[in-house]
């Protein structure tokens, strides 16, 4: 986390413990806090106070928008069936989601539009699976394993004109600490962020919904957030997002130029320097902070382990799916042959990256590449 993080959500980790929900003077300054930091979220995503959901990540956010809509649509058609349309390389809170839905609320159908080899969405797979049935169209902002920014105002448009009736959702996770979240995907309806990627502390996060989006709530038992999401508020964590949002938008210019320049010349070296590997996304169309390469002949899992003995931590494509042996469903989705892709390495750099880390990961991952394919 970062440093100005910590020290924003000290006091409400500890003497300034009351709940936001209260009455007596303790909760008052926590309430206090808690819309302060609402202010301020939503100030930087472009919304409105009322529209920020406060949530405990990505995944809560990216399941509340998916079950959130459909309840809502179910509810209002009187129980007739839905389509809901999500990208194939989207995170698995979504996709799962999606697929849950579909499985076991009557009459919702999900369709899956797939990408091109860089992992950009195919607008016209798109186009074809857009109709008046459709409710919600989830395309996350960029792709947390590639890294590849989707071109959400295109998305936008083509679903307003196709399918006016329908819902637009953006996983902005991977994307947040360095897009203009507004910006890049102006129009959406939904949008989720995770404190986390910015600097901030796990298990929080927020769902930004527009006024005039349906949603039902998936937590219920109190009238938080305007009932869309019952619950003790999190106000020390509340307080971290909203900081470390707030340090990203201030740095966010410089830092990607500054993190965009380790970046090309870790790539760069490791191509050079490794025979055979092989970068998916083009670099143009990246996130700063993205890195993934794979190196055929090699399982990633033995080289996350041999790295991460080195001192030079990756992750083997996605974190969240770190242990399984085949190929993630974002690199079968564009197309990359098995047998490279099991080679798959994510490196992520940020704002504590320095060039030091770079030297070392190009003094060392050539060497372990090597070794595993000897």
């Amino acid at each position: 986390m970062r440093d100005e993080v910590v020290e924003a959500m000290a006091p409400f980790a500890g003497l300034v413990y009351g709940h936001a929900s209260g009455h007596h003077r303790q909760a008052r300054a926590a309430r206090q806090a808690l819309e302060d930091a609402r202010d301020q979220v939503a100030d930087l995503l472009g919304a409105a106070p009322g529209e920020v959901v406060f949530t405990s990540g990505g995944t809560e956010g990216d399941n509340l928008a998916v079950f959130g809509v459909l309840w809502a649509a179910a509810r209002r058609d009187g129980g007739a069936g839905s389509v809901v349309v999500s990208s194939a390389v989207e995170h698995p809170a979504v996709l799962e989601a999606c697929s849950v839905a579909a499985a076991r609320l009557p009459g919702v159908a999900h369709v899956v539009a797939g990408v091109d080899s860089r992992g950009v969405l195919d607008l016209d797979r798109l186009d074809e699976a857009l109709d008046e049935d459709v409710a919600l169209v989830s395309v996350m902002l960029a792709n947390n394993e590639l890294g590849t920014v989707q071109p959400l105002p295109a998305v936008v448009a083509h679903v307003r004109d196709r399918a006016p009736r329908a819902a637009v959702h953006t996983d902005a996770v991977q994307a947040a600490a360095w897009l203009d979240v507004p910006a890049s995907a102006p129009g959406v309806d939904l949008v989720t962020i995770s404190g986390h990627k910015l600097g901030g502390p796990k298990g929080t996060g927020a769902l930004v919904v527009r006024e005039g989006t349906e949603l039902d709530a998936l937590f219920v038992g109190g009238g938080q957030e305007r009932a869309r999401r019952a619950g003790t508020h999190d106000v020390a964590g509340a307080v971290g997002l909203a900081t470390a949002l707030a340090a990203v938008a201030k740095e966010r210019e410089e830092e990607s130029v500054r993190v965009a320049g380790l970046r090309d010349r870790l790539a760069d070296g490791l191509l050079e320097a490794v025979p055979a590997a092989v970068e998916v996304a083009e670099r143009a169309s990246v996130l700063p902070g993205h890195c993934h390469l794979c190196f055929a002949g090699v399982e990633r899992e033995e080289l996350v382990v041999l790295l991460d003995e080195a001192g030079v931590c990756v992750s083997g494509g996605a974190a969240c799916a770190s242990g399984a042996l085949e190929p993630s469903h974002v690199l079968s989705a564009v197309g990359l042959p098995p047998a490279v892709a099991r080679g798959s390495i994510r490196f992520s750099l940020g704002h504590t990256s320095t060039p030091e880390d770079v030297e070392r990961a190009l003094a060392v991952v050539p060497e372990a590449v090597a070794r595993l394919r000897a």
